[in-house]
């Protein structure tokens, strides 16, 4: 199930199910979850992180921990969370962050035309 903002329409959170799952610390498998499209904060604030920092990779990390807002069962996920999948996951997730984020090119061919015009 996808939510859409009543207001607007748009849609701001996506389903998703990981191809291999995460599990937790008692052993419960995590597959199914949910990611928010992300604010430009969502995209700066990781970049004053001292684990960014000193390695550039991390960024992703806190990247999928601030917008992912459900995965299974698992209250809070947090960089630990996202550390811990496995990498076929974590790719597939860096896919979904991507296809969410991104403005289709009709969509963004159109904004550059009319941006052009003004």
């Amino acid at each position: 199930m996808s939510r859409q903002s009543k207001e607007t329409g748009l849609q701001t959170e996506f389903d998703f199910t990981l191809p291999r799952g995460y599990i937790d610390n008692s052993g419960t498998l995590h597959r199914t979850g949910r990611m928010r499209l992300a604010t430009a904060i969502d995209e700066i604030a990781p970049m004053r992180d001292p684990r960014v920092r000193a390695n550039q990779a991390y960024l992703v990390i806190i990247l999928l921990s601030r917008v992912i807002t459900k995965l299974g069962s698992v209250e809070v996920i947090d960089t630990g969370v996202i550390e811990n999948l496995f990498s076929a996951d974590l790719a597939f997730l860096q896919d979904t962050y991507r296809s969410i984020n991104e403005l289709p090119e009709e969509t963004s061919d159109e904004e550059a035309n009319a941006e052009g015009e003004l």
